[in-house]
């Protein structure tokens, strides 16, 4: 047995990370540490300074595991790897697996082309991005390819010229320069290159006016459908510029803006994408289990959680507060990056009324939804904290499970199980149980036996609803005692209408008022549970219905066992039936009929 006081004692003064898990050997925290016993140790002293999440945490702590780093730097690196690997409940978690796109100028090769890709590879080639917006990708891929004839195909150039092939339709129609054709230079096609490059670097401007320039030298030798051709270009451009503006000259670098906003037990994270002093895209991110924990502890989890994942790193980014760890995670970005990376949290001017401007959007998420979410609210994390005050509980009941047994007419009786997850239906984790053990319709030992069975897998609920009364309580909580288990335990009794009335468990009977959130939330429990096992004995039962002693016969296929059963109801209808009245059975003939006809008289005399 794990004995935490003598693990204690043996934790190394050494940076490194920390695992605490429950008793079922379940990953519940991954925390960091410059020196493991100092941090760790902290955990099981005095917890009056202690926030009530921290509190429930430790009262869950079993066991825990470290593993020493050579750095603090090497720590936070393995904490963000192993967040992401077991995503523990009681660290705050960024729900978010976006890819962002990126264009790709592929000036590894002799003839580029203009590309959209998902990953930044080291490939010599030229990344502009990350954009959120895919739309946006789409739309300055489609200005470019209109204004520029750039290949898109990936044919071996030489190779085409060599065998002499055909150039594809593109080139016909004068969206492709065809350098398959052999005509055109390598300098010629790489000007026009140079050109979408200014373009995707923020130097629309530049290239404007360059573009100006050949457009009146055109005009003034007459040769009109060519200036033509640059007066569409640069209309192109400065429409693109346009989208792309912004009135300030703070935006000069490759800089990300960071601020957030937070409600109840999430909080709304806004970032802005600047590219070459550019806002190329703006993105919002949700952050769980953020109840208790400092703005600086949030943003740091964020920061730390996004940029570990992240293919481009910008030069600068500019955050509303002070982070954990800045220092650090600043010097893994640049060694990621490959040059200077600065996280700066502006007090003045126009970087700190950027930063306003995206602490206000992510203000106005939250609040654009208000309603909405105050509805999501009520529903879940307010009906959980109604739930947490009637009940008496200790901690809000982040994780339930509800129990329900069926059975048809007293017989194959099955089990089935509901999760709601911060209020929420979590149908992932619905589970369903065939009876083994029980023999006859006995709900209370079935019910024992199905819960039974559900502890040993661990990772156990913070309260557990049954779709009965005291009967059903009585017999889990005998299974509970018998493993040392105290989970808060409840009934969901109904009325003589089979209405959800009320909660029961040994000692207290609850009835809940019909027209409060939290009747609507536990009707709603006990309904999704019951439902979900009927449907689970309703497929048992069909699947019994089309597997028979029918199969056994040759010439009876679906439709004449169809067509049997609905002329005799039951299997004991068509052993009892006569030989001619198999014959008259729609879909049957005289040869089928009396093999089945054999089948059962042979089977009583034990042939």
């Amino acid at each position: 047995m794990f004995d935490i006081q003598e693990h204690l004692k043996q934790l190394p003064e050494q940076p490194g990370v920390y695992i605490m898990k429950d008793a079922f050997d379940n990953v519940i925290y991954v925390g960091k540490a410059v020196v493991l016993k100092n941090r760790v140790r902290q955990y099981f002293q005095s917890s009056k300074n202690h926030s009530s999440k921290v509190k429930s945490m430790v009262k869950n702590i079993r066991s825990f595991e470290y593993i020493i780093t050579d750095s603090e730097t090497e720590a936070l690196i393995l904490e963000c790897n192993l967040i992401k690997r077991y995503k523990p409940k009681y660290n705050v978690l960024l729900r978010d697996d976006k890819t962002y796109p990126y264009i790709k100028v592929t000036t590894n090769e002799d003839f580029p082309r203009v590309i959209k890709v998902r990953k930044v590879a080291k490939d010599k080639a030229k990344y502009f991005g990350p954009y959120t917006n895919i739309t946006a990708v789409n739309d300055t891929l489609e200005v470019i390819r209109d204004t520029y004839p750039i290949r898109t195909c990936k044919i071996d150039i030489d190779r085409a010229i060599k065998n002499k092939m055909r150039p594809c339709l593109n080139y016909h129609i004068k969206k492709c320069m065809g350098p398959c054709t052999g005509k055109v230079s390598k300098e010629e096609y790489r000007q026009m290159i140079d050109e979408v490059i200014m373009c995707l670097s923020g130097k629309e401007e530049k290239l404007v006016e360059i573009l100006t320039e050949k457009m009146q030298k055109c005009a003034a030798d007459f040769r009109f459908e060519e200036a033509a051709v640059y007066r569409d270009k640069i209309k192109s451009l400065e429409e693109m510029v346009q989208k792309q503006k912004i009135d300030t000259n703070t935006l000069d670098l490759n800089q990300d803006i960071i601020a957030m906003a937070r409600a109840n037990n999430e909080a709304c994270v806004q970032i802005f994408f600047v590219r070459n002093g550019k806002i190329v895209g703006r993105e919002h991110f949700i952050l769980e289990g953020v109840m208790d924990s400092s703005r600086e502890s949030i943003l740091g989890s964020f920061a730390k959680q996004f940029y570990m994942e992240q293919e481009y790193i910008p030069k600068e980014i500019i955050i509303e507060d002070e982070i954990e760890d800045q220092g650090i995670l600043e010097d893994i970005l640049t060694a990621k990056k490959g040059q200077k990376v600065v996280i700066r949290v502006p007090q003045k001017g126009e970087k700190k009324s950027l930063v306003e401007m995206v602490r206000k959007n992510a203000l106005e998420y939250l609040e654009k939804f208000s309603d909405m979410n105050k509805r999501k609210y009520e529903k879940s994390i307010g009906a959980l904290e109604e739930l947490k005050n009637l009940l008496e509980l200790e901690e809000l009941p982040i994780r339930i499970e509800s129990f329900d047994i069926s059975n048809i007419q007293g017989v194959d009786s099955i089990g089935s199980m509901v999760v709601y997850t911060n209020g929420k239906k979590d149908k992932k984790e619905y589970r369903r149980y065939k009876i083994k053990t029980v023999i006859g319709p006995n709900d209370y030992d079935s019910m024992a036996e199905i819960l039974e069975r559900r502890i040993k897998h661990g990772n156990l609920p913070d309260l557990i609803l049954l779709d009965g009364g005291k009967g059903q309580v009585g017999a889990v909580r005998k299974v509970f005692d018998r493993y040392g288990i105290d989970i808060p335990l409840w009934g969901m009794y109904k009325d003589d209408k089979h209405r959800t009335k009320g909660l029961i468990n040994e000692t207290r009977e609850i009835e809940l008022s019909k027209t409060s959130n939290l009747y609507r939330f536990v009707a709603g429990i006990q309904e999704e549970v019951h439902n979900y096992a009927i449907t689970y004995h309703r497929s048992l039962r069909d699947k019994k219905l089309t597997k028979s002693e029918l199969d056994n016969i040759p010439g009876v296929g679906d439709k004449r066992k169809k067509a049997l059963l609905a002329k005799f109801k039951t299997l004991e209808g068509i052993k009892n039936a006569t030989l001619e009245e198999l014959e008259d059975t729609e879909t049957m003939n005289s040869t089928v009929a009396e093999k089945v006809y054999d089948f059962f008289r042979e089977k009583e005399q034990g042939l």
